[in-house]
């Protein structure tokens, strides 16, 4: 009886994880499974991801990569993203199947992981380097072009009033898949000689991202959004008077653009830094990441459940004070264990961040124009990102890191705020600027 107890009361806690909590248990069983199947697509892509974003700029390093040929290859990626999301917006709003424009592109993206596996092979002296930097801009590109016809799917997925505990709860599983996909992908990286031994945790990165397409292309969409109004083509010069009545959207957006105009200054040169400077092996670069997850795991539930009473604004606020502090904190680290004390506190500052400014996002974004809104919003992002790198390679150039790290820190101070001073409380908001 006691086992079985203990099994029952295990599944209970599956099926609450899985839609957000008991809060889940109360909504349609139609968007429940949709939750379900989402919840186990971020499990997947987060096991998938995790290898990617902390091993690609090592592994074209490996291929003779300089530090500042990475801050080029991110400046190189976040202009193509924004090039490619006015596209991606105009697709998502002339299909009625955002969900399948979403899965292709994220086909895509997948296609050229795999292709990145044999870069090495098929390829031979001084421009392997740029070939791989291409095919991995190429990769980010897929997910971008795809990134509004994600974003609307989200939206109608995930019921508003939940929105925190869910995201919590799916942020949740990812970080203990991404953690220890991360640490064994480490691991098994330096067992073999470079870049074999990259080229064999990527291949397993695409194959597990397989695994996320499939629960994804199973999210059953809202047959609702067939009902939305159909808005008027997309142009440039429409730009000003969509944005018009939505000044908490623009501050958002331009706060937005110093914040993360300052983190790419710093942010393709952490990796490169550990492994180029401080001589720190590939397992160490996957233990630090893991650090980071863990932490981000082990407050991401209560963040979640904090942000529906307290609200995204002040959260993010706070997370916003914080975050700068992180580059200064790394000019004095020279140890494993130093870095490792930053990463905890990185976790819990950027997990909360994260989590609440998707959710701050949404609240201003028009439920019937999410595609454009997110895309004109990535656009911003993607062109402060690639400023950023540009200028994070010119700087790390000729002063070295410690100047990308104080300059970072800078930024990301004065973007807090600003964010302080003109992005108000959703619920205070004027009417017009939410919809």
């Amino acid at each position: 009886m006691k086992i079985s107890s203990w099994i029952d009361k295990s599944r209970l806690w599956l099926t609450n994880l899985t839609v957000g909590g008991a809060w889940g248990r109360t909504l349609k069983p139609q968007t429940q499974q949709n939750l379900r199947w989402f919840w186990f697509d971020g499990l997947f892509a987060s096991a998938s991801d995790n290898i990617s974003i902390n091993f690609i700029s090592l592994f074209i390093l490996s291929l003779g990569a300089s530090e500042a040929q990475i801050g080029l290859m991110s400046a190189f990626s976040s202009v193509a993203c924004a090039i490619l999301l006015l596209p991606g917006a105009l697709l998502a709003e002339s299909t009625t199947r955002k969900k399948m424009l979403a899965w292709l592109c994220g086909i895509g993206a997948r296609l050229a992981l795999l292709m990145l596996v044999f870069v090495p092979i098929l390829f031979k002296g001084p421009y392997v380097v740029w070939i791989a930097i291409a095919i991995s801009v190429t990769r980010d590109s897929f997910n971008n072009l795809g990134f509004p016809a994600w974003m609307s799917v989200t939206n109608e997925t995930v019921p508003i009033d939940g929105r925190g505990r869910y995201f919590g709860s799916r942020n949740f599983v990812m970080g203990i898949t991404g953690m220890i996909t991360t640490l064994l992908a480490g691991k098994l990286i330096t067992m073999f000689v470079a870049p074999l031994g990259y080229q064999i945790a990527l291949g397993l990165a695409f194959v597990i991202a397989l695994f996320s397409v499939f629960s994804y292309v199973h999210i059953q969409e809202q047959p609702s959004r067939i009902l939305f109004p159909v808005t008027p083509g997309f142009s440039l010069r429409s730009l000003a008077k969509m944005l018009k009545g939505r000044p908490q959207f623009i501050a958002l957006m331009l706060t937005a653009a110093l914040w993360n105009f300052g983190i790419n200054i710093s942010g393709p040169f952490f990796s490169p830094h550990m492994v180029e400077n401080l001589n720190f092996s590939a397992a160490s670069v996957g233990f630090l990441a893991v650090v980071t997850s863990f932490s981000t795991l082990a407050t991401q539930n209560q963040i979640g459940a904090l942000a529906d009473r307290l609200g995204s604004r002040r959260l993010q606020l706070a997370s916003m004070c914080l975050i700068p502090l992180l580059p200064i904190a790394w000019i004095f680290s020279t140890q494993v264990w130093q870095i490792a004390i930053i990463n905890t506190f990185s976790g819990v500052f950027w997990g909360t961040f994260n989590l609440v400014s998707f959710n701050l996002l949404l609240s201003y974004i028009p439920s019937d124009q999410v595609p454009r809104f997110s895309a004109v919003y990535q656009i911003v992002v993607m062109l402060s990102l690639a400023l950023g790198a540009l200028v994070g390679s010119a700087l790390i150039s000729r002063w070295g890191f410690v100047s990308v790290m104080v300059a970072s820190a800078i930024l990301r101070f004065s973007a807090t705020g600003l964010f302080a001073r003109l992005v108000h409380d959703p619920q205070k908001a004027t009417p017009m600027a939410v919809e």
